[in-house]
Formats: structure tokens, sequence, C-alpha cells
């Protein structure tokens, strides 16, 4: 395979890119047919990364070689933790100490190309999203129906902390959070599982 190279984007080199990253997001959602939560819509992905392009905060962190192959994209998390409004039960506290420090960042896209190596290469662009930002825990919501989108996250390294529900009363999401490093790993592991695994993350 050709190597990979990583490369930051600012929100002006997002925007150039527009149209490579909406087709990005079609390769990368490509499954069977019939699957509701899987069937791409390049429009509203574009529509989505519009609204994401007006914050000044976002930050991309694009994959490529000869072409497009990966990217993940996303915000801080706000101190205030008002990232984990409508949280069920109890958040655990690790989770809410690297929140209020200022150590998470919020995932609002990742998009990998099918490969052999894909597991690999979305490491690799959270991680480097992550320590751009010296950012110690990712964090993004899932539908909890979309099982193909969390099983992904699974495979990629990300734990579940829970469900939430945005807005409040409304649907219910899962929260999965993808810990940087061996330090913040060994914090979480033992608290959280991704549904399908069993205990008391489970669906």
């Amino acid at each position: 395979m050709t190597p990979v190279r990583l490369r930051r984007l600012s929100r002006w080199l997002v925007e150039d890119l527009r149209e490579d990253l909406a087709g990005l997001y079609v390769g990368s959602r490509a499954t069977p047919p019939g699957d509701p939560y899987r069937r791409p819509s390049r429009q509203n992905f574009v529509d989505r990364l519009i609204v994401d392009m007006r914050r000044p905060e976002l930050a991309m962190v694009i994959a490529e070689t000869d072409r497009l192959m990966g990217c993940a994209f996303g915000l801080p998390v706000q101190c205030d933790g008002s990232w984990w409004l409508g949280f069920e039960g109890t958040l655990p506290r690790s989770v809410g100490q690297l929140t209020v420090s200022g150590n998470a960042f919020a995932f609002t896209g990742i998009l990998i190309r099918p490969h052999p190596q894909d597991r690999g290469l979305a490491r690799q662009v959270q991680e480097r999203l992550l320590t751009g930002h010296q950012a110690m825990l990712g964090a993004t919501l899932v539908d909890r129906a979309d099982r193909p989108t969390l099983a992904a996250f699974r495979s990629w390294g990300w734990l579940d902390i829970g469900e939430l529900r945005r807005p409040l009363g409304a649907a219910t999401l899962r929260a999965p959070v993808f810990p940087l490093g061996e330090r913040t790993t060994v914090r979480l592991e033992g608290l959280v599982t991704m549904p399908g695994d069993g205990g008391p993350g489970g669906a």
C-alpha cells in the first residue's frame, strides 16, 4: 500500500476540499442495501460540514496517498460539561475530570475509505487530531440503533460510557469515548463497554 500522509487542515482548506470530503463520505459509507443508518446522503453530509466550518475552532486531520483515504474532524468540548447534558445515570468520574480540565475533544466526523489497513488508519487520524489539541479523550454521539457505526467505533478503539438524550426527551444516543494514551485508557477500562459486549454499557 502507498504510504499514507497525515495533514492538519485549517477551516479554509476544508472549504477547498469540500467536494473531495463529500466523495470520501459516500465511499466510506458503502454497505449492503436496505440499511437506513448507512445509506449515504452526500448533500446531508455537505450541509453538516458547512455548519461545522462556521465554527472557528473546527479542526480536521486528513489521511492521503494519491487520493483522500480518511479524515477526522471536530471541536473542543466545553469545560462546563454541557456536552454530557441528558446523560442517563452517573457520568464516569474520569470522563468528567477530563472534560472540566479541558482535555476532551468532540469528534463530529470520522471517515475512512475501506481498505486492508483501515483500522490502523482510523486510529492514526484520531490520535493526531487529539494530540494537536493536547486532548486526552475523544467523545462522540451515535444513534443507538446505528449498529454498523457503533461496531466501527468499537473496532477503532472506542469505549461506550452509556446513553444520553439530545435534545432532552428526544433521540437516544450512545456516547462512545476514545482514550488517548495508556494512562487514560487504564482510567476508563472496566468502567465502560461497547454495545454487544455485555456488561452495564450493553444495548
